[in-house]
């Protein structure tokens, strides 16, 4: 039995006992709020799982990709019959589904790889579809390309525009990171770049881009491609990411001047040390990715290799090198990384304008990355963006 089975935990659990199908089903469910679920879908996922062994994850990856098709078949009904909206809106649920089916699927066999890449196809036709102004675009880098979307701000006259680079995390995609918030923060004037960065999404499925700890490069990347656009202000870029991103985005800001502000969703201060305890622990811990995923990101084959990569996912002797205005998010419950890192991560931060924001339990938020009230840390971070980069 896992450690956080063992716990009496302070939030409904979907299925008891097993924190990573828990997590995840609740965030197939925070998804709605932006488009990337309906509660009539996910109850059908929810009752195909009843019962079922919390290791089994076939099950979840039967269950997921079942709805997926339904929802794509549906949504291509609607796009033969000329509805556009409706259409989107199904392609957009259905790239959901998909992508959170293959998940717990590593090493990743073919069929995991089909399922992503229906999702992946999926969103494509969202963007095919949708009222949203978004390209699809490859961003140059060190010889080859990372994946992402540019999707361009509403409700602005300006010739140039403040964005957003939306990096993702450990186990997270572009197009889910999509379905955290994209929506919201375009209204307020802000154009946003969502990427998949080395050892995520696209990048390492179909292009052998593994983890790697100099996030920087692909910032700068990132930067160097926004400052051809004449419809972005590059003075006025932020970058923000979610989970293990919370190493990559302070990382990027640190080490590269260009950006103007720097949101931390989710902090990491040392990777290394996260790891370590969680592989002593033989994963007997809250993951909400099987323990070898890290092997797999990594592009290693054993643990021991797994921790030598993660030597240098450090932030310390980093961080005091930030001088644009920085927030950390971070649940105060948070099973994944404990309160005192993004304490430590703060306190190291050499810029003069950080703030620490930690969601309770009382007002919401407090599980990783507010999983538990998504809609909330997207209003405060995108405020806070809007502040920084739109009215500053």
């Amino acid at each position: 039995m896992s450690e956080n089975a063992k716990k009496d935990p302070q939030y409904f659990m979907y299925f008891p006992g097993n924190y990573r199908w828990s997590s995840a089903f609740i965030n197939m469910i925070g998804a709605g709020s932006y488009g990337g679920s309906e509660i009539g879908e996910i109850d059908r996922i929810g009752r195909m799982l009843k019962g079922k062994a919390p290791d089994d994850d076939q099950a979840w990856f039967d269950a997921c990709n079942q709805v997926a098709d339904t929802v794509t078949a549906f949504a291509d009904e609607r796009a033969k019959s000329e509805h556009r909206f409706s259409a989107a809106a199904a392609y957009l649920r259905a790239t959901n589904y998909y992508q959170m089916a293959e998940r717990f699927r590593t090493p990743k066999d073919a069929a995991a790889l089909a399922a992503y890449r229906k999702g992946v196809d999926c969103f494509h036709r969202f963007v095919a579809h949708t009222d949203l102004k978004i390209e699809i675009v490859e961003i140059p880098f060190e010889g080859g390309s990372l994946p992402g979307y540019f999707v361009h701000a509403q409700n602005s006259t300006a010739a140039r525009k403040p964005c957003v680079v939306y990096f993702d995390g450990l186990d997270v995609t572009k197009e889910i990171q999509f379905m955290r918030g994209v929506p919201e923060l375009i209204k307020r004037g802000i154009s946003c770049l969502v990427m998949d960065g080395p050892g995520t999404g696209e990048a390492i499925r179909f292009r052998n881009m593994v983890l790697r700890h100099d996030y920087e490069k692909a910032g700068s990347a990132c930067m160097d491609w926004l400052e051809q656009r004449d419809d972005v202000d590059a003075k006025r870029v932020g970058v923000v990411a979610i989970s293990l991103g919370g190493y990559y985005a302070p990382r990027i800001a640190s080490l590269e001047p260009r950006f103007a502000a720097c949101i931390a969703w989710g902090a990491i201060w040392d990777y290394y040390a996260t790891w370590k305890k969680r592989i002593d622990a033989a994963f007997n811990t809250s993951l909400s990715v099987p323990g070898h995923h890290i092997m797999w990101i990594l592009g290693v084959d054993t643990l021991d290799e797994a921790l030598k990569k993660l030597e240098p996912f450090r932030l310390d002797g980093v961080v005091q090198q930030m001088r644009c205005p920085f927030l950390i998010v971070h649940g105060a419950d948070d099973e994944q990384v404990p309160l005192k890192d993004a304490q430590a991560l703060h306190d190291a931060s050499g810029s003069s304008d950080k703030t620490l924001r930690v969601f309770t339990a009382e007002e919401g938020g407090a599980q990783h990355c507010q999983r538990d009230y998504l809609t909330k840390v997207v209003a405060v971070m995108w405020d806070w963006f809007e502040d920084k980069l739109v009215r500053r």
